[in-house]
């Protein structure tokens, strides 16, 4: 006997016709002498009748001695079911099949939990029997999306020219600003290759080969700590494309996205909202800011640098800035929910937080009585605050007083309701700073990585004021979540030394780190620039999953185990041997 269809695909247009089904056993059930099995398999559920009028006993008998998770085949005749019992929840729910045949295939073990949606047990529990937890329907729809998702993007990259090649999971360790995974060398005792933090070098030696526009759906690798949104090894939609500016790069992401999203049904509107990296912090407080959220914030310095209050006075002569974030009057503050944000404020490092309830054009506020009345007019008239509005002030460094807010802006939108989880909000956030000061080792590090190319006109900066040179970088964000990124990369060898330079990199370590790359550079490299987006990241977001381990089939816990293989293990003293490895036990 041969499958004619999946159990979920028996409806109306099989009627009368004879089926033969293969799957699991789902429910069993035994009323008054029938015998009812809801069969199971990817794309659903269809109820079987045995009905032992029609069947002989032994068939009949064997029916009886199915339980759940019980692997089975059977033939039989769709039928409509008798009126009344129908089941409008189940695609199959007008029709079922009337037995005739029964095989057992296998039989299973009792279960640790149901299979189905919305059980209440834990993750540890799912990850330890992910081989069950896989069956359940919500599990098979998430990675079926995923396929889809993920053949969508090829279509649509092959339709405009991209060409789909792989890069080498063994390559040399590069500073990239994760911790590598290193994997030993047994022919070169003592030598280790890495495995890639991202296809980036290479993607450039593809440019650089002629191969204009490259894809990859390719696992990246990470050894750093882990959380909802991060795994050791996670995947990523590359692309790099040459001869290109920065739109280019932004026009395909958009049309990735458009695909990805068509797939369950969402046209979103292109093209994204562009803003810069300085514009997305005084606005937003954040780099990735969540727009789902109305409330803005905004810069009162100018209008209180002649105020009398002392507080903010002291602020402003220690060249600090006075911030604001306005939440709409739909949101009501009682005194608790002061007090709780005020808390929530010192908890990400404010030394004191200032709130103003507007009403009938003044405000109520603990310090309404030592502010002048133009001071107050013209906070109300920069926050464009309305009658019920609430505004919260945060004096201290820009950024600073930035984060604080911002993080408080999100903290109340959660807290609130504020935020729709049916809707879906792009950005682009460009113009980043190409380096920051790490102030713990005293040196410049690249914000995105070493390779990122520096505004043409601020290249002049980088001898005179490194800090204030912006890269040509771009981040995609939606929902508060940055989901890519990218940048258009150096393609010019001195430019490329100059920054190595800045960034403490001599001529030695650059030639021992990126030799390859820097060589390349030499032989006519073109203008080129890329992207990575998060796979994993998308598809979480579109499925509503908390955790990207929700859309990983077999993902690592925090710690970075694998509960159902057991992953990583200590390996035989032969094979350490073999690699000229010795084991140094942890110090306690």
């Amino acid at each position: 006997m041969r499958r004619t269809c999946y159990c979920g695909e028996v409806t109306e247009m099989y009627l009368s016709k004879e089926v033969i089904l293969e799957g699991w056993a789902h429910r069993t059930r035994d009323h008054g002498g029938l015998i009812f099995i809801d069969l199971r398999d990817r794309e659903g559920i269809v109820q079987v009748v045995f009905d032992p009028a029609e069947i002989p006993r032994e068939t009949f008998n064997t029916a009886k001695e199915v339980k759940s998770e019980y692997v089975l085949r059977i033939k039989g005749t769709v039928r409509k079911r008798p009126e009344g019992t129908e089941n409008p929840k189940l695609k199959t729910g007008n029709v079922e099949v009337l037995a005739k045949e029964i095989e057992i295939l296998n039989t299973s073990l009792p279960l640790p939990f149901k299979i189905e949606d919305e059980i209440d047990v834990s993750e540890e529990v799912r990850l330890r029997y992910r081989f069950l937890d896989l069956r359940r329907p919500e599990m098979q729809r998430k990675l079926i999306l995923r396929h889809k998702a993920a053949q969508a993007v090829r279509k649509y990259l092959d339709s405009i020219g991209f060409i789909e090649l792989e890069t080498p999971f063994l390559t040399k360790s590069t500073p990239e600003g994760a911790r590598d995974f290193l994997v030993p060398s047994r022919l070169n005792p003592g030598k280790f290759y890495a495995l890639p933090q991202s296809p980036q070098l290479f993607k450039q030696i593809y440019m650089i080969s002629g191969f204009d526009r490259y894809f990859q759906i390719v696992k990246c690798f990470r050894d750093e700590d882990l959380r909802a949104d991060r795994q050791p090894e996670f995947t990523q939609i590359d692309l790099e494309m040459a001869f290109v500016e920065k739109e280019d790069v932004m026009e395909v992401t958009e049309g990735i996205l458009k695909t990805i999203f068509s797939i369950i049904g969402i046209d979103i509107k292109t093209p994204f909202l562009r803003i810069s990296y300085t514009e997305a912090i005084d606005t937003y407080g954040s780099d990735k800011p969540d727009l789902r959220i109305p409330w803005k914030m905004y810069t009162l310095t100018d209008i209180l640098v002649d105020t009398e209050f002392k507080i903010l006075r002291e602020a402003i002569d220690e060249k600090n800035t006075i911030k604001a974030l306005k939440v709409e009057g739909n949101t009501k503050f009682s005194r608790k929910d002061l007090d709780d944000t005020l808390a929530i404020a010192v908890n990400y490092g404010a030394k004191g937080l200032i709130w103003m309830r507007v009403s009938e054009g003044s405000v109520t506020s603990p310090i309404a009585k030592h502010l002048k009345e133009g001071e107050i007019k013209a906070i109300i008239e920069r926050c464009e605050a309305k009658e019920g509005d609430t505004l919260f002030l945060v004096a201290d460094k820009w950024e600073k007083a930035c984060e604080i807010l911002g993080n408080i802006r999100i903290e109340l939108a959660r807290r609130f309701n504020v935020i729709d989880e049916d809707r879906y909000e792009f950005l682009w956030v460009t113009d980043f700073p190409l380096l920051d000061w790490d102030e713990e080792e005293k040196r410049y590090v690249s914000v995105h990585h070493p390779f990122t190319s520096p505004m043409d006109e601020d290249i002049p900066l980088l001898d005179t004021d490194p800090l204030k040179v912006r890269a040509k970088a771009y981040d995609v964000v939606l929902n508060g979540v940055e989901i890519g990124g990218g940048s258009i990369r150096i393609h010019r060898q001195d430019i490329q030394e100059k920054i190595f330079k800045l960034l403490g990199i001599g001529d030695e370590e650059a030639k021992i780190k990126f030799g390859f790359l820097l060589e390349a550079l030499q032989y006519g490299a073109p203008p080129h620039g890329g992207l990575a987006l998060g796979f994993d990241r998308i598809i979480a977001i579109i499925t509503k999953s908390p955790s990207i381990r929700d859309v990983i089939a077999f993902p690592k816990t925090q710690k970075g185990i694998c509960l159902m293989t057991q992953a990583p293990s200590e390996v035989s003293e032969k094979q350490l041997k073999e690699l000229f490895i010795q084991v140094i036990p942890p110090k306690r």
